[in-house]
């Protein structure tokens, strides 16, 4: 791997940090050439500290160590993403990452969709939802729609309009997402679950 460190005067360049398994950014760092041979040398991420002006291995002090996964350099070679797995918090606030957020899996739009369903599950009585109405009637009411809306995508999915097979596959997925709620899962149970069948 070929690193342009002469790009910039001070010879460092830009290391984002990323979980490999959530894929999140947990911090930004700067290395120099020996801060990169290190971190590749010892499987912990190694930085030059611009305050301190000597290297710096991430979780020498606290214990809280990126372990070294994968480093890829960018299209220019003067910015290095590196994929680790963090042993604790990474900010030195104890925050999973420098922005204040937790290090958890997040599948986009579909989170927020869970973070809804949830919502309006949790609504005031004043407030009711389709959803609501649907965890109101129970368990069976909500395994007997899942079902339904099972047949009705397959039914589309052997028919030739597209459009039909979507509609009714965000159908069933949004009314899956509810059924895995009113059973006490998420999507990240259902992602462990994968996962382990992967190994």
């Amino acid at each position: 791997m070929k690193v342009d460190f002469n790009k910039n005067p001070d010879g460092l360049v830009p290391a984002i940090i990323q979980d490999a398994s959530t894929k999140n950014v947990l911090m930004l760092g700067y290395m120099d050439e020996e801060a990169l041979q290190k971190t590749q040398e010892t499987g912990k991420v190694t930085f030059f500290s611009r305050t301190k002006s000597r290297l710096w291995t991430k979780g020498e002090e606290s214990g809280h160590f990126l372990k070294l996964v994968e480093i890829k350099n960018d299209c220019d070679n003067d910015t290095l993403l590196i994929s680790v797995n963090p042993m604790g918090p990474t900010c030195h606030t104890g925050s999973d990452t420098c922005w204040g957020e937790e290090n958890d899996s997040t599948f986009g739009f579909f989170s927020e969709l869970e973070n809804t369903i949830t919502e309006r599950k949790n609504a005031a009585d004043g407030e009711k939802s389709y959803v609501a109405s649907l965890f109101d009637k129970g368990i069976n009411k909500i395994a007997q729609k899942v079902g339904e809306e099972a047949v009705e995508t397959v039914i589309e999915a052997m028919d030739s309009n597209d459009d039909l097979f979507l509609y009714e596959s965000a159908d069933l997925l949004f009314h899956y997402l509810i059924l895995l709620q009113a059973k006490g899962f998420t999507l990240q149970d259902i992602e462990a679950e994968l996962v382990k069948r992967k190994k």
